[in-house]
């Protein structure tokens, strides 16, 4: 069995989402200035974590992130950042590139919530669980090669249940996990990324966090984490179990 630890982080602000506007994956913006100084103040809040891997979507907004969190960082300056595909922002099809406020009204006209609402051309939830399922598998193949020395030797850290609860440090959780995933991506993908997790997965949330922030959109540059628990089995290694550290963390985002 192997454990490790998966931190995933939004991108920094764009001018798109200062403006109110969907971007999706037709619109490839680059960070703001304030979207810059969001990754600068992440990288500096994780300089200390150690990350053994790096996946990124292949979106400039998020590969900029990524690579703002990873110069700042002291353990993983050799470490190579994967671009993804599958890691994209979920498609709003005729939408992107109008005002939020628009989608809202169109998933209101239509009777449905907002995350279920799938605008015309747009990607379905079930689409895009299909991605997330398809990035899970690669990167515990990835995982799984980079690392097959700690595979072998059965190395596990799993903390005891009563150390579930976040004391508010960067290395919550990760303290003593040998390998560590950092996952760079974006809103709504993440938003179902965190159903997937709580709800097809089961996994708990960890003691003290407001259940209500499950499915809430993560910030620019907030953040989430997960211990997640690999068995090996003839068919290679597979998700065992999985906990939740937190979710939606912005200690390093300043407000006025």
């Amino acid at each position: 069995m192997l454990a490790f630890g998966l931190t995933i982080v939004r991108h920094g602000e764009t001018q798109c989402n200062k403006d109110g506007l969907l971007q999706g994956q037709k619109i490839d913006s680059p960070l703001s200035e304030i979207g810059i100084r969001q990754s600068e103040a992440a990288g500096q809040y994780l300089r200390d974590v150690k990350f053994t891997n790096v996946f990124v979507s292949d979106m400039r907004r998020a590969k900029q992130t990524a690579e703002i969190i990873v110069r700042s960082n002291r353990t993983c300056h050799d470490v190579e950042l994967v671009a993804d595909p599958s890691l994209k922002e979920r498609s709003f099809g005729i939408a992107e590139g109008g005002r939020v406020i628009e989608l809202k009204n169109m998933a209101k006209a239509a009777g449905q919530p907002l995350p279920e609402f799938t605008p015309p051309k747009g990607e379905t939830m079930e689409q895009v669980k299909v991605r997330i399922k398809h990035f899970l598998k690669a990167m515990i193949q990835r995982i799984a090669n980079d690392h097959q020395e700690k595979v072998q030797d059965g190395e596990i850290s799993i903390l005891d249940e009563t150390h579930w609860v976040p004391a508010g440090l960067p290395d919550d959780g990760v303290l003593n996990v040998p390998v560590h995933a950092l996952v760079v991506g974006h809103g709504a993908y993440m938003s179902i990324m965190m159903r997937h997790f709580f709800e097809d997965l089961k996994c708990p949330m960890a003691r003290g966090l407001d259940p209500a922030q499950q499915f809430s959109i993560c910030p620019n540059t907030g953040m989430c984490r997960f211990i997640i628990t690999l068995k090996c089995s003839n068919a290679g290694l597979a998700l065992s179990d999985m906990k939740c550290v937190f979710i939606n963390r912005r200690d390093h985002i300043k407000t006025d």
